[in-house]
């Protein structure tokens, strides 16, 4: 029986320990960090790039020889007979053996052929493209992961400040009860503060539920089981004044250009694969092998093999097909025009947003700084106000308003953090960093 309880007590230990472990303070870069290594649009960008392997490899394939070996074995049930006219009289001639049978081996090697050529280069160029394209999906995960931790750290800091306003509330309920036991103060004073925290209890369970909502939709974004628990540390809202006056965007290192650049790449090699259809294609074949005839199944005394061989060039001269190619040439060619729009479209975009970010972050610097001096200064007139209600100077209503001063600058405050925030990934997916948020 003892032993059984201290198995017991072990296991529950374990349990306990395990769960604390769970639960874990999960900063941004290790957010990051665990999307890039869990979240399926990483995963398929990483196995983009290995197929691109293997599209290489199908295509080098077509530059080596093609070796085939071949066998057949065939039984003539009616051997067919031919006409000959031989000395003015008409003979029918059996043509055949009742068996005969072929084995061989044969080759063929691609000598010149453009169209090869061109795939084999589109065929690395994909590859680049995949690499590209795999550091750009990473980029947008970063800035997605990164505004959805954000959020939750707001809504956080919400969750913190009605705790805040509930603790004011609950202390002036306290100071109300006694002056009403006194019979300083009315019992509708009392009864007003009671309203006034049952309304901030029920504020603050819709917040508890939209935390956990926002929770679950970073676990999502990171790729994190929905029921594990996290908690985020208390120092992520740092502010850097510095970052609004740098200016370090190059546009030709951004990964959007980069991937459009390599389509563009990818499109003039799709068109010179349509001019290889003008040129002439040569390969070189071969084959080696045995045929064989008889009236006796192959293998017997009355089957014979001879052998065969052959060798030769394959020559292909396109001469004309009715304008198809030229055609094809023509829309590949508006394809990439239309690319080269869509190139010059988004280096406006990307400027568009840069500037944005910046004066977003300039704006919400001030506003910042400005709802923090409101904080204070709520703080300051909520303890006046609390000090007048206690000596009689203040009323009630004076109270409740001082108090929903300073939550509403609080949430004004939590709110302009949030928008900094936001502006700052901004600011820096502009200036091609956003793989900082990893490394850092």
């Amino acid at each position: 029986m003892k032993r059984t309880k201290l198995m017991a007590l072990l296991v529950a230990g374990m349990l306990s320990g395990s769960l604390l472990h769970a639960q874990e303070t999960l900063t941004l870069q290790e957010a990051v960090k665990y999307a890039l290594d869990n979240k399926a649009d990483a995963k398929k960008a990483k196995l983009d790039l290995e197929n691109s392997e293997y599209q290489i490899d199908e295509v080098r394939a077509g530059a080596l020889p093609q070796i085939n070996a071949s066998a057949n074995v065939k039984y003539n049930a009616i051997i067919p007979s031919m006409p000959l006219d031989i000395g003015g009289q008409t003979q029918y001639l059996k043509m055949g053996q009742p068996w005969n049978s072929t084995a061989g081996l044969s080759v063929n090697q691609q000598i010149f052929n453009q169209s090869l050529f061109t795939g084999l280069k589109a065929a690395k160029t994909t590859r680049e493209f995949y690499q590209i394209n795999s550091q750009l999906t990473d980029e947008m995960l970063i800035e997605k992961v990164a505004n959805a931790y954000y959020d939750v750290f707001t809504t956080q800091l919400q969750l913190e400040t009605i705790d805040n306003n509930l603790e004011n509330t609950n202390k002036t309920k306290s100071v109300i009860e006694g002056l009403v036991t006194a019979g300083i103060a009315r019992q509708i004073d009392l009864d007003r503060i009671v309203v006034n925290i049952n309304n901030l209890q029920a504020q603050r369970q819709i917040i508890v539920n939209a935390l956990e909502l926002k929770e679950n939709a970073l676990k999502f974004a990171i790729g994190m089981p929905i029921e594990t628990a996290i908690e985020l540390p208390d120092e992520t809202f740092d502010i850097n004044a510095q970052l609004a006056s740098a200016n370090t965007m190059d546009l030709s290192g951004r990964t959007e250009i980069k991937v459009l650049e390599k389509q563009s790449e990818l499109l003039e090699l799709n068109r010179k694969s349509m001019k290889a259809a003008y040129y002439p294609s040569l390969s070189f074949g071969g084959d080696i092998g045995y045929q064989g005839f008889g009236n006796g199944v192959p293998g017997s005394n009355d089957f014979k093999w001879f052998p065969t061989s052959g060798l030769g060039l394959n020559l292909s001269i396109p001469i004309f097909n009715g304008g198809s190619t030229k055609a094809k040439i023509n829309q590949a060619t508006i394809q990439i025009k239309q690319l080269d729009v869509d190139i010059e479209d988004a280096r406006l975009g990307l400027n568009l947003a840069n500037e944005n970010a910046k004066a977003q972050i300039k704006n919400s610097l001030l506003t910042v700084d400005a709802n923090r001096r409101n904080v204070e200064l709520s703080k300051e007139v909520l303890d006046d106000t609390q000090n007048n209600y206690r000596n009689g100077l203040a009323t009630l209503t004076e109270l409740l308003d001082a108090e929903n001063a300073l939550a509403t600058a609080e949430n004004n405050l939590n709110t302009s953090l949030l928008n900094y925030k936001i502006a700052e990934v901004q600011l820096i997916k502009a200036n091609g960093e956003l793989k900082t948020l990893v490394n850092e």
